[in-house]
């Protein structure tokens, strides 16, 4: 995994809860670099999934939870980094179903070493979008957080149903998404 997630999240913890609860997590997820993370490294999934563990302890809060709170920081990176591939998309939908296809292969320009997961779109109507997610990582929660910060970025009345679709191991998630009448 990119390291630029571990530090976006680490700076999230610290920005919220403050540098005493981001060292208490450091030390308590036992990390093998003492949490010294670069953006351009790369590092085992599990040791943010560690982290995440770590803060759910410190601050009560699901690790569901933080994932999806964590999401909505990442989009937020993304549209300062990406904002004209995320522009150029005339609805959510559009976006959406341009991760893999266009998204992905862009920022792998830019991270060729990069893991992504990935998204089949079995059915797509006028009002409703079904998208398919798997990762060798347990990110579900992760990718439901991004996918619910792109409904509000583009500010369009979307409702999605979430499927999980690895028996709890978070590696594999239906969304279907439907857009309401306006």
């Amino acid at each position: 995994m990119k390291g630029m997630m571990f530090t976006e999240f680490l700076d999230m913890v610290e920005a919220r809860h403050g540098l005493a609860v981001k060292d208490r997590i450091i030390r308590e997820a036992a990390l093998p670099n003492d949490g010294a993370y670069t953006s351009v490294g790369s590092y085992p999934h599990q040791e943010l999934l560690r982290l995440a563990g770590a803060l759910s302890n410190a601050t009560g809060v699901p690790t569901s939870d933080l994932m999806l709170e964590f999401a909505d920081t990442v989009f937020a990176l993304f549209l300062r980094r990406y904002k004209p591939m995320i522009e150029a998309a005339t609805s959510c939908f559009a976006f959406l179903e341009g991760i893999e296809h266009h998204i992905h292969v862009e920022v792998r320009k830019l991270y060729p070493d990069a893991e992504f997961p990935s998204f089949d779109y079995p059915s797509r109507v006028a009002d409703v979008l079904v998208m398919d997610y798997r990762s060798p990582r347990p990110m579900a929660k992760f990718a439901e957080g991004l996918v619910l910060a792109a409904i509000r970025h583009y500010g369009e009345p979307i409702t999605m149903r979430v499927e999980d679709r690895s028996d709890g191991a978070g590696t594999a998630a239906r969304f279907t998404l439907t857009r309401q009448p306006a």
